[in-house]
């Protein structure tokens, strides 16, 4: 497989500028940034939530880092909580399960990206599955998450 159909339709639509990484099959995103040999803060990662309206809403940020939820609802002056697998498999059924592309606006889904990965050089995205990464300078990185939304929400999990 490669990326979606939907998520390069979508890159090519912004003008986003691109480069697609193959690498050996990963379980996990910080599994896929170990197999690409790239630093796991440099791989972004889409957590798809919902708040207190039923309203979805992609979180991006690095693949080394959890939401905080207090600090993100905080900002949106929202309540949110984790989406049920089953209803991110409905929505991204074009991807494999666990391998969701951090381009939320390619599935009509309001984002917001933590800005940490604003510090990065390079920035690499899942590609929809689990053997395909999107490498994007930091510049075509914040064209991409133009008109979203942006702050520090996660903080590191030692792994």
């Amino acid at each position: 497989m490669s990326i979606t159909t939907r998520v390069s339709d979508y890159l090519q639509a912004q003008q986003i500028q691109y480069d697609v990484i193959q690498h050996a099959h990963s379980a996990s995103s910080l599994d896929s940034a170990k197999v690409a040999q790239i630093s796991a803060m440099k791989l972004a990662k889409a957590v798809v939530l919902e708040d207190h309206e039923g309203r979805h809403m992609m979180a991006i940020l690095p693949s080394t880092n959890k939401i905080s939820f207090h600090k993100l609802e905080d900002e949106m002056s929202r309540d949110f909580h984790l989406l049920s697998e089953q209803d991110v498999y409905k929505i991204f059924k074009d991807c494999e399960p666990g391998a969701v592309p951090p381009v939320g606006h390619a599935y009509h889904m309001d984002s917001v990206y933590d800005e940490l990965l604003s510090d990065q050089k390079d920035i690499f995205l899942e590609g929809g599955d689990h053997q395909t990464l999107i490498h994007l300078k930091s510049s075509e990185f914040k064209k991409l998450m133009a008109g979203c939304r942006h702050s520090r929400f996660s903080g590191e999990v030692y792994h």
